[in-house]
């Protein structure tokens, strides 16, 4: 058996919503929680101290784009992620199999693993299952993730059940790689992740061949990869079914306010994605009232704070019509104030969902948060 790295708090008793903790090497993590997404071991315009002080205990990094630049083995030597970067909590790191995914023209799929160009110099790499382990072993992830296939949607089904069954066999081979490197000292977990695209026939095979594997944690993936919304809950909703309670659920590549409760209501325990930081340096701001584009001429002389009902630093100290001004003038600052803004939102956000489900009313939070956060203006 694994090590059992979840421990159930309390389950809503109108949904499928939990709570608990994941007990990791540098910490232990609160869930239902949010990971600010650092590609490059850094969450843009955010030091550290900021993500520590706004409550953050897990973010996560890339091991392709890291892999590439500057390279495992320098991460190696300044003592893994957390003494390259000065972060001092928790890192995952994910395997680059959703690079494999997005970046198709550059790569080309094997049983033995992916053969790549990098998209920064245009050199070629071989990337096997068990290499990818031993990168983010170097890295000393306290999470890791195997290397896997995400299929796209709208996938044919023999291609998926190819995608789902290399996923599967690549796991096998990643699991049997980190068992070396726990004998040698690494004390990183490692995630499995179920795959089978939108067959459910294949979603369930592949959850029963990762269980069956007892990894410490299981992923889903190849949701949220431009399927329809409804599509997106349904096949959530499907796979959630799957998992057992004793390990922690992580989905993959949601972050925004209806897919976090979407999921939660499902019994998912952490999420990332880059959406809330990449959008907030594009000029959309999360409020509780929906979404808004801050570049907008109504804004100009708006004096009000981005959310009346946030408690950020950005919030309390500055008005709408400065960020618009920040923004419009391609100001440094802007980035900085609009992702704390965003990532605080998100923080918060899942905070209050701890509570509601600690007090069996997450559903009544969830339907009354999504009324007024899609409500028309």
């Amino acid at each position: 058996m694994s090590e059992k790295i979840f421990f159930e708090g309390h389950y809503d008793k109108n949904s499928r919503a939990r709570t608990g903790e994941i007990h990791l090497p540098h910490g232990i993590i609160q869930t239902p929680a949010f990971m600010p997404v650092g590609t490059n071991a850094t969450v843009k315009a955010v030091p550290p101290e900021d993500l520590q002080a706004m409550g953050f205990r897990i973010i996560l990094a890339n091991t392709y784009h890291l892999y590439l630049r500057p390279g495992h083995e320098l991460i190696r030597k300044a003592g893994g992620l957390h003494g390259f970067s000065g972060w001092r909590g928790n890192f995952l790191t994910d395997s680059g199999g959703f690079q494999v995914f997005s970046l198709a023209p550059f790569r080309k799929i094997v049983d033995e693993g992916v053969k790549f160009r990098s998209h920064i110099d245009g050199s070629s790499h071989f990337l096997t299952p068990e290499k990818i382990v031993d990168i983010q072993t170097a890295f000393n992830s306290d999470i890791q993730m195997q290397l896997d296939v995400c299929a796209p949607w709208g996938e044919a089904d023999k291609k998926a059940w190819k995608a789902m069954m290399l996923t599967f066999e690549w796991g096998r081979k990643a699991k049997a790689q980190w068992e070396k490197a726990k004998h040698e000292g690494y004390q990183g977990k490692l995630f499995g992740i179920v795959q089978g695209n939108f067959y459910k026939e294949l979603r369930k095979e592949s959850a029963e061949r990762t269980i069956e594997q007892d990894f410490p944690g299981i992923a889903i993936g190849g949701l949220s990869v431009g399927e329809p919304t409804e599509v997106f809950s349904e096949f959530l909703e499907y796979t959630a079914e799957l998992l057992p309670n004793d390990k922690p659920r992580y989905l993959m590549g949601i972050g925004t306010p209806d897919y976090i409760l979407e999921a939660v209501r499902n019994g998912i325990d952490i999420f990332d994605c880059v959406y809330p930081t990449r959008t907030a340096r594009n000029g959309l701001l999360f409020t509780s009232s929906g979404q808004i584009t801050i570049k907008k001429a109504l804004y100009e002389d708006d004096f009000s704070p981005i959310d009346p009902e946030c408690s950020c630093p950005v919030c309390l100290n500055h008005s709408r019509a400065y960020l618009r001004h920040l923004y419009r003038n391609g100001e440094i600052l802007y980035s900085i104030l609009a992702t704390r803004h965003n990532l605080h939102f998100l923080g918060d956000l899942v905070r209050k969902i701890r509570l509601a489900i600690l007090q069996d009313r997450f559903e009544e939070f969830r339907k009354d948060f999504l009324n007024r956060y899609f409500a028309q203006p």
